[in-house]
């Protein structure tokens, strides 16, 4: 009888993979502390701004079930690898295009590529780890992933004021070459490779995956998978929104901060939200429960929402507020599990692509959005180029990520308990 594989040689195939999602991350908060050099050079608006940040949600979000489909036919090694070259292709277009257009599509490159890097993470979690440690492993995933939201801030920040916001790019797409070669060399789908026992569903050792389109129909027929399709969604567009793109001119334009300073910020909420996500999985873990857990989040979520938006509240508590509502968001990682176990075991590839489709779809919307309704209320007030909207547009942006979140609540709310328990049909 083969034994299980150690600890490390499972953490390092799955960090390897979760090299990529961190790359990820870090392309998606980018434009936060680029937003005033981004509308300076290509002299655009807000709203043309949004769009721009949002090309990578938008392609993220269609890569997903094709991503789920993907990733249970050729497996994560091949598809991550792949993925790697096609992001730093796209890092190098956005960094080095002389115009919005190469903007446009470097942004909409590095958004597919990157699209596979969730979703082959739990594909291999769900072979070199026990069932009972799925949320664990993939909250540890969204700790990778804000590690490089973390880098996007005060980092790149200070990258860019020594050598401009091209070049430190171009930087992050080298590096993401190398990744490449990395998983390549290291990476095995399956313990079995190495000659140890795997973890994998018993109905997928015998029978192996279920058929591309019969897994998709599954996926798609059960009323839970939409309920936590949307949870989620509705769950981490707010963080997304907030952090990745409208947080940093917000802080600086409102509370007058520097541009440092603001980053650091919005930086609080992504460790806070790399912290919950292994924290509330680990727990759901433990506890033997789903619904319960992620319930209690998105409605804490909601509940600091509110107050930040509603409370004048002073710099100081600024950081104490966000990084609450990071924590508790990172609940959302519960809803995969949760989605995992609640469909045909065969079918987890699919599963993932169609949850992980609405945490960057709804993004991707809710982006250009809030800004449409910032320029509907700006006042023409320029800064070197750049727009510089109001306290008072900022709130009537801002007030729909407290609407997104409550929505989550209602989602979370109809879902049916599977007890850590994958389903055996």
């Amino acid at each position: 009888m083969k034994k299980y594989s150690p600890m490390w040689l499972g953490w390092t195939m799955w960090g390897l993979v979760g090299m990529l999602y961190l790359l990820g991350f870090f392309q998606r908060m980018a434009p936060a502390v680029m937003v005033e050099d981004l509308m300076r050079d290509f002299s655009i608006s807000g709203a043309a701004l949004g769009n721009l940040s949002a090309a990578y949600f938008y392609s993220y979000a269609a890569m997903q079930i094709p991503s789920g489909l993907l990733v249970d036919s050729i497996g994560p090694r091949r598809l991550s690898t792949y993925a790697c070259i096609v992001c730093a292709i796209g890092v190098l277009t956005f960094a080095w295009g002389p115009n919005l257009y190469y903007a446009y599509a470097g942004r909409f490159l590095i958004g597919a590529s990157v699209a596979v890097a969730f979703i082959t993470c739990m594909k291999l979690a769900g072979h070199w780890f026990p069932t009972n440690r799925f949320a664990t492993v993939t909250g540890v995933a969204l700790l990778v992933g804000n590690v490089g939201g973390v880098l996007a801030g005060v980092p790149l920040s200070e990258a860019i004021a020594v050598m401009g916001w091209r070049t430190a790019m171009a930087a992050s797409g080298g590096i993401t070459l190398i990744i490449a070669a990395l998983i390549w060399v290291a990476v095995r789908d399956d313990p079995s490779d190495y000659g140890y026992k795997s973890y994998a569903h018993a109905s997928v050792l015998k029978q192996g995956n279920l058929p591309a389109g019969a897994a998709l129909r599954s996926v798609m027929a059960r009323k839970d998978t939409w309920l936590l399709f949307f949870a989620g969604g509705f769950s981490a567009a707010p963080v997304l929104v907030f952090a990745g793109l409208w947080g940093v001119p917000y802080l600086t334009q409102v509370h007058g901060l520097e541009r440092s300073q603001a980053a650091t910020i919005t930086s609080t909420m992504l460790i806070a939200w790399a912290i919950g996500g292994p924290l509330l999985g680990a727990f759901s873990d433990r506890a033997g429960l789903r619904k319960r857990p992620y319930l209690f989040s998105t409605i804490l979520a909601t509940l600091f929402w509110s107050l930040f938006l509603f409370i004048d509240l002073p710099y100081v508590l600024l950081y104490p507020m966000l990084a609450a509502i990071g924590l508790v968001s990172g609940g959302l990682i519960v809803g995969f599990a949760f989605a995992r176990e609640v469909n045909h075991p065969g079918a987890s590839g699919a599963v993932g692509g169609v949850v992980n489709m609405s945490v960057l779809g709804i993004a991707a919307i809710m982006q250009p959005t809030l800004g449409k309704i910032l320029d509907t209320h700006w006042d023409g007030v320029l800064l070197d180029g750049a727009r510089i909207y109001s306290s008072t547009a900022y709130s009537a942006a801002f007030v729909w990520l407290l609407v997104s979140s409550a929505l989550s609540i209602i989602m979370v709310l109809f879902t049916r308990e599977s007890y850590c328990t994958a389903r055996d049909d």
